[in-house]
């Protein structure tokens, strides 16, 4: 996908966002941007930070992890073996790898597709362990007129094959629940319940699910409810801008302070991943959004 971006400048440490709501100006503490010795942005810890390398696709990688690790990042995620070298260069890890799997559209729900999905996904697991990296995303496919429960059963059949390989290679498969509304058209994990009765029906620990923020804004709402409610069956987070999957401030309607305290509260300790489509200065917005995050 094409990204175009404008610039847009920081001023001094703190970041300057003349549009914002009072309260949302406050959460930006300008504290915030103070360097550490090492040059890094100076975040709080309590929120392990990463963001999806497909928003930037026109900067280099190497460019990218450079400026990722200034921002606070400690991850790029997304990225396929051929990749993993230079995150390894700049000390970054990848908190949700890809490089196994048929694509969105084709997935778990569908059985003739198991047996190549079983192959693929075993293929990379050993290659993620060697890596040191522990998750894998992976997809339901579409529905092509199939029941929520037939894609359910299917999906736990075709996973239950994994994960004795998952589980020996420490590896935990994350499924991408998706808006079927707007983005991803006939996508069968577009909303959490479902996700989360695959994870039942699967029954390990090496299967959790991918809440992204703003898909599930779409489908559904009620955000800090359902994550408190499901947040044991949720293995990673992906945020974005809503409407438009743009940047996450005062253009778009989740409040994202209050999101991440209560991810916080559930006592998750993964990552979450910046996967917003900047309209400015992308490492300007991505920043912004960091600290935005950083609560």
């Amino acid at each position: 996908m094409i990204r175009r971006t404008a610039l847009r400048t920081l001023t001094g440490t703190a970041l300057a966002l003349p549009a914002l709501t009072e309260s949302l100006a406050a959460s930006m503490n300008t504290s915030q941007t103070d360097l550490s010795p090492s040059g890094a942005t100076a975040l709080k810890g309590r929120i392990n930070h990463s963001v999806c390398k497909w928003c930037y696709g026109k900067i280099p990688l190497d460019e990218f992890c450079k400026s990722a690790k200034e921002i606070g990042l400690t991850s790029v995620e997304l990225l396929g073996p051929d990749e993993w070298p230079t995150l390894k260069k700049y000390g970054l890890t990848c908190a949700l790898p890809q490089g196994a799997g048929l694509g969105i559209e084709r997935g778990f729900n569908d059985p003739k597709l198991h047996d190549e999905l079983v192959a693929s996904y075993e293929a990379i697991f050993p290659k993620l362990k060697a890596a040191g990296y522990k998750t894998v995303i992976c997809f339901s496919g579409n529905r092509r007129g199939m029941s929520d429960e037939e894609g359910a059963k299917n999906c736990a059949t075709g996973l239950k094959r994994l994960m004795p390989s998952a589980e020996k290679h420490g590896i935990t498969m994350i499924m991408e629940l998706l808006n079927s509304k707007v983005d991803h058209k006939d996508y069968m994990c577009d909303h959490t319940a479902w996700g989360v009765e695959v994870c039942k029906q699967v029954g390990s620990e090496n299967f959790k699910l991918l809440y992204d923020i703003y898909h599930m804004q779409i489908m559904e709402g009620d955000i800090i409810r359902t994550i408190r409610k499901y947040s044991q069956y949720i293995g990673h987070y992906h945020t974005g801008g809503n409407p438009g999957r743009n940047e996450i401030d005062e253009s778009q309607e989740i409040y994202y302070p209050a999101v991440m305290k209560a991810i916080v509260e559930t006592g998750y300790k993964g990552f979450v991943a910046q996967e917003f489509i900047p309209k400015r200065d992308p490492l300007t917005s991505l920043k912004e959004a960091v600290l935005l995050c950083d609560v």
